[in-house]
């Protein structure tokens, strides 16, 4: 069946890289609760043609920078209790290590100019 679907997809050009180093950005809810909000931001951000790696199980910080590692994430959006309850995320330049406080409607532009600096 996965063979198959695979090579449906490349007939017709649409199979998605898989390469390192195409992902815009690692979306990580701190827990369950924050699941919901990760999954909207993750859906509006692929509508703005970002390429979102969403994080839907209960880690730790730590495996979640080893996971934006192997994926060659650029940024990685870090979703607190605290941050979702007031509309706004963490998000985390892995080049240069800065870190700033975005409202969730804004964090799709705020990595589309990332992306473009």
């Amino acid at each position: 069946g996965d063979a198959v679907i695979v090579e449906l997809l490349k007939d017709k050009g649409v199979l998605p890289s898989f390469a390192s180093g195409n992902v815009d950005a690692v979306v990580f809810p701190f827990s369950r609760a924050q699941f919901p909000a990760a999954a909207a931001l993750a859906a509006s951000m692929r509508e703005q043609n970002l390429s979102v790696d969403l994080v839907l199980e209960e880690k730790k910080p730590k495996w979640l920078f080893k996971q934006a590692e192997r994926v060659g994430a650029s940024h990685v959006i870090i979703l607190g209790e605290d941050e979702v309850s007031k509309g706004i995320v963490q998000v985390k330049n892995l080049a240069t290590g800065a870190q700033s406080e975005v409202t969730l409607a804004e964090v799709p532009a705020f990595l589309t100019l990332a992306k473009q600096a």
